[in-house]
């Protein structure tokens, strides 16, 4: 890990499920990723999702990690910023720039900047929402030149069931949707806890795996100017992570 001072990096949660991640990541990687909560009705369904990331309330959450004094803020929800399709995340995170003050994004882009980073471009995606969603994550991603060789969607209604998924059938459900001619893996919810098994998923599979909330802490540190070398938490993290492209 290189440069300094350490950066802090604040990001606004849905909720709770697994945002016990971001701590893991943080010792594992010696920077400071405080996360605060803001709430929804906790459904993966369309209309909540607008609600949840709406400008209110990621307002809400910018006040409360104003205290942190963050180098950067990352709205850590996949389902609550592709929503609004390329365009509508773009108004959201530039709306949260203009509360925060500082360099924004969220876990949508994350997954968009990730892929370019790493030149992939043939992706498969393991969802862990609804169908309808599902379908709307690989219409943002193919905006962005990403071809998503399948889908597949375990219908899982809310993040706090999620959240409740062991690690056994988090990689049960990554080996099961993979597409042998995806370049990588996307497991988009950030609800699902994946820092600890990335690696070994990336070793089981033979390719990348890019997870919600490793591609969320990614992003935040390299909005920041930060570098980090962690090959533990996947490719993505094996050099670096200022890189990239908005």
């Amino acid at each position: 890990m290189t440069g300094t001072p350490t950066p802090t990096i604040g990001f606004i949660y849905p909720d709770h499920a697994a945002e016990d991640d971001y701590p893991f990541a943080a010792q594992i990687l010696g920077v400071d990723l405080p996360v605060v909560h803001i709430y929804g009705t906790d459904l993966h369904a369309v209309p909540e999702l607008l609600d949840l990331g709406s400008p209110e309330k990621l307002a809400g959450g910018a006040a409360l990690l104003a205290g942190e004094k963050p180098d950067a803020v990352v709205w850590a929800c996949t389902s609550g910023s592709f929503v609004y399709g390329p365009d509508g995340a773009k108004q959201q995170s530039e709306s949260l720039a203009e509360v925060t003050g500082v360099p924004t994004s969220s876990t949508s882009f994350a997954f968009v900047n990730a892929l370019h980073a790493l030149g992939i471009t043939r992706v498969a995606v393991a969802a862990s929402y609804p169908a309808d969603v599902a379908r709307l994550f690989v219409e943002f991603l193919a905006a962005a030149d990403i071809e998503v060789l399948s889908v597949s969607s375990a219908g899982i209604e809310t993040a706090a069931e999620v959240g409740l998924l062991s690690p056994e059938r988090v990689v049960e459900l990554a080996v099961r949707n993979d597409h042998p001619d995806a370049q990588a893996l996307l497991i988009p919810d950030t609800a699902m806890r994946t820092m600890g098994v990335v690696g070994s998923l990336e070793q089981r599979l033979g390719k990348p795996v890019l997870t919600a909330n490793q591609v969320t802490i990614w992003e935040g540190l390299r909005l920041a100017g930060h570098t980090a070398v962690q090959p533990s938490l996947g490719t993505l993290f094996e050099r670096g992570n200022s890189h990239g492209s908005d």
